[in-house]
């Protein structure tokens, strides 16, 4: 017998919000054990680092391309086909390590493919949560889907990954590769629900994409949380791009001291799952989201003023729980006011204001830490979020009644 809570989000979450948990360990695993298997084969640092890109990069190119076709197509249908591939493309790195055929060029290949079906198979599971939980269960779903991301990906799944590196070099991805075929299954599992209201399909896909784009900017309170994400990541990956100098030069912390203060992200994400929902409905969407605009300036300030890392762990922890409670609810308010039809091309926006803004960010507040000060770029962080809360404060009163 089911309880309520499963009873009220459904059979068809449930087999979602397990495929999606299955897939975030496998992506985990991937993620620990990728630089490891690079630097077996190579120990040139451009590589190494050049292995992480080669996965982010297809969100900078096809992110829009995946979100028209996520409209396109079924979206059920799109993950189970998308999952399947990259369960063989896995498997296929998986077969070149065990045979010793590895290559540099083979892990980008493989990397970049793993990339291209995530910006289709995340903005498809995006699109298709509406579809199998009631508009009122929206936020307990996405806070269960960010709870198993933080507990899967975070905590179990890097140091699984690197150990499985260390038994067989070749495990971690065979293992990655069961998890989406997995997933596969799971979400095949799911029943087809037709997009209600989906307008005749456009021949042209510049047509399309820029429909997408064009109804966000249209929609006030969409546009407002788009661009102060956007700009927000910006600020955000300006100042923690230099994190680990930071913690060694101004708060004088060691390598087990950094790895503390990152863990706080984890914890703090975690907490911020269980609370979002009823943070949501206590306060009301508006408050919420104003809120996080203040504390993302009091974060800044504060990284910026001490040196004690005990300080600097409780400031990170409450950042991270509104990092969390903000995705959530952002996250929940897209997928009721967006139609049906447009949610693959306006998650893709979103989608790539996050990737570009945080990969800008990072290239940023390099030059602004090597130009001034280690603080410098926590600064030009506060400024600039002070400045998007000053902006954004009138139009969030809308996300009350969203």
């Amino acid at each position: 017998m089911r309880t309520p809570v499963s009873a009220r989000l459904g059979a068809d979450f449930t087999r979602l919000w397990t495929a999606a948990a299955v897939s975030n360990v496998g992506d985990g695993v991937t993620m620990a054990a990728g630089p490891l298997l690079v630097a077996s084969v190579s120990d040139n640092p451009a590589l190494i680092a050049g292995a992480v890109f080669a996965q982010q990069l297809p969100w900078l190119l096809f992110a829009l391309i995946s979100g028209a076709y996520v409209d396109r197509l079924d979206r059920r249908r799109l993950v189970v086909v998308v999952n399947l591939a990259r369960a063989a493309a896995l498997a296929a790195l998986s077969m070149t390590i065990a045979t010793g055929t590895v290559s540099v060029a083979v892990i980008f290949a493989v990397l970049f493919l793993l990339g291209t079906g995530e910006t289709l198979a995340d903005t498809a599971l995006g699109a298709l949560l509406p579809a199998v939980v009631a508009p009122g269960e929206l936020p307990r779903a996405n806070a269960r889907l960010y709870a198993s991301f933080t507990i899967g990906n975070q905590f179990v799944a890097k140091p699984l990954g690197a150990w499985l590196f260390v038994v067989a070099a070749a495990v971690p991805f065979g293992v990655d590769a069961l998890t989406f075929a997995t997933s596969a299954a799971l979400i095949a599992g799911i029943r087809r629900v037709p997009v209600v209201g989906d307008p005749p399909r456009r021949a042209s896909l510049r047509a399309e994409v820029a429909s997408g784009v064009r109804w966000l900017w249209r929609h006030r309170l969409l546009r407002t949380l788009a661009v102060s994400m956007g700009l927000g990541n910006i600020a955000f990956g300006a100042a923690f791009a230099v994190f680990v100098l930071y913690c060694r030069e101004r708060l004088g912390v060691s390598a087990v001291g950094y790895g503390f203060l990152l863990s706080a992200f984890a914890v703090g994400g975690l907490v911020g799952t269980a609370v979002a929902t009823m943070l949501t409905r206590a306060l009301g969407n508006a408050t919420v989201l104003r809120a996080g605009l203040v504390i993302e300036v009091v974060t800044h300030v504060c990284l910026a003023t001490t040196t004690k890392p005990w300080v600097a762990a409780v400031v990170l922890v409450v950042f991270s729980i509104h990092a969390m409670v903000w995705g959530v609810t952002v996250t929940s308010v897209r997928q009721r006011v967006v139609p049906a039809h447009l949610r693959g091309r306006v998650g893709s926006v979103y989608a790539l204001l996050d990737l570009g803004g945080a990969a800008l960010g990072s290239l940023l507040g390099g030059l602004f830490a090597s130009a001034w000060e280690i603080t410098t770029p926590f600064w030009i962080a506060a400024v600039a979020m002070a400045a998007i809360a000053a902006l954004a404060w009138r139009p969030l009163r809308e996300a009350g009644s969203a």
